[in-house]
């Protein structure tokens, strides 16, 4: 039987044909691929990052209150404070001080010109060599005298010399024995001498009489210094002034009217104009027992119960005396950091953490005291305030959130 060869070519596959209908959804399936995780790569860069914040929760002080008697004003004082000088008038060689610088007792402030004083110094110290000399010479001349003598002595015994002799033999004797007392008694006036001398020497080191901080430095070197205003106003009667800061306390004058109010030990508070918002504990120390007539006012001294750098001599200081007798519940005060309390124009507000959202809270502060403030309003106790976090916060921001210390 013969095959019909065009009915053979018509079952010949394609194969060309049928590889390109395989391969093209293969080529679907990559795009689709590709275009997922590009989605995906745009979707990670593009999303909203979470801040991370800082929190730390807000505390309750629960206390009494006591009542106020009598309010006064006054100026923060030193008991010890000293503008230090010299004991003669001299030329300013060295300084070594300057304004704010702590000082130790003894330490020395400044150097005087000593050259007179070294000068005066060498002379003494020569009399006094001088003098110890004449000692030695007079010693020889007694022992000779005192064998003179006893020659004298022996021949008068002996009938050999006369009674005037042994008696002018005795006489030098004595008369040398005399010299020799005075001059021990004038090589004690040199020694004497020459310490006062050396203590010339020492005064022109200026010293610092007791520890404190150098509020003022009032002479350069070249100038002259002495204890007492001369020559016209040009001299300097001061170093410097050392203010002691652990003597700081503070005075207020007490209207007579009222001073039956003031008791020593009394308690009571100061707020000082430069921190108003800083409450002070402190006594009363005593009440100075005189009035002044033109003023009608009594001087009372109070002590702070605590000591600290921002208190610093003449600064004005308002004083809350207390009474202790009387005490009154109070209620729960909320403290949070410093660093929680964030101003918005004119308010004051925080951040309150919620999981993983924050919260915008307006504030009542009522005071400031070191890196705490009282809150009058707006938070609870143990809520989680943000204490650090990026200054763009907004009110429903989702954070991470990290305890504070």
């Amino acid at each position: 039987m013969a095959i019909d060869k065009a009915s053979l070519d018509s079952l010949r596959i394609e194969r060309g044909t049928t590889d390109a209908r395989e391969r093209k959804p293969l080529w679907i399936a990559i795009g689709v691929g590709v275009l997922i995780v590009v989605a995906i790569i745009i979707w990670l860069i593009a999303r909203p990052t979470r801040a991370e914040v800082k929190v730390a929760p807000a505390k309750a002080i629960r206390g009494q209150t006591q009542s106020t008697v009598l309010n006064a004003t006054g100026y923060v004082t030193a008991r010890r404070n000293a503008t230090v000088s010299s004991k003669f008038t001299g030329r300013v060689v060295d300084v070594y001080v300057d304004e704010g610088m702590r000082v130790a007792p003894g330490q020395v402030l400044a150097r005087l010109d000593a050259s007179i004083p070294d000068r005066a110094l060498r002379l003494a110290q020569a009399e006094q060599a001088a003098a110890s000399s004449a000692l030695q010479e007079t010693r020889v001349r007694i022992e000779q005298a005192q064998q003179d003598m006893q020659r004298a002595s022996n021949l008068h015994t002996q009938q050999i010399q006369s009674k005037a002799d042994l008696d002018h033999a005795r006489a030098e004797f004595n008369a040398l024995t005399a010299r020799l007392a005075a001059q021990q008694d004038q090589l004690a006036v040199s020694a004497r001498q020459v310490a006062l001398r050396q203590q010339d020497i020492e005064d022109a080191v200026i010293r610092a009489p007791f520890g404190g901080i150098v509020v003022s430095k009032n002479a350069q070197p070249g100038e002259m210094i002495s204890p007492m205003s001369a020559g016209g106003g040009f001299t300097r009667t001061g170093i410097c002034t050392i203010v002691d800061m652990d003597s700081l306390e503070i005075e207020v004058d007490v209207n007579e009217a009222y001073i039956n109010r003031v008791t020593p030990n009394q308690k009571a508070e100061a707020i000082l104009d430069a921190y108003p918002d800083w409450r002070i504990p402190a006594h009363v120390i005593t009440v100075i027992p005189t009035a002044d007539r033109q003023k009608a006012t009594v001087k009372v001294r109070i002590g702070f119960d605590t000591k600290d750098p921002r208190i610093l001599p003449d600064m004005g200081v308002k004083v809350a005396f207390i009474d202790s007798g009387t005490v009154s519940a109070s209620s729960a005060t909320i403290v949070v950091p410093k660093s929680a309390v964030r101003r918005d124009g004119e308010t004051d507000i925080v951040f309150l953490a919620h999981d993983d959202t924050i919260e915008r809270r307006a504030v009542k502060v009522a005071s400031t005291e070191g890196d705490s403030v009282k809150l009058v309003s707006g938070v609870g106790e143990n809520d989680l305030v943000v204490i650090e976090g990026p200054a763009e916060l907004k009110d429903g921001d989702h954070v991470k959130v990290v305890n504070g210390s």
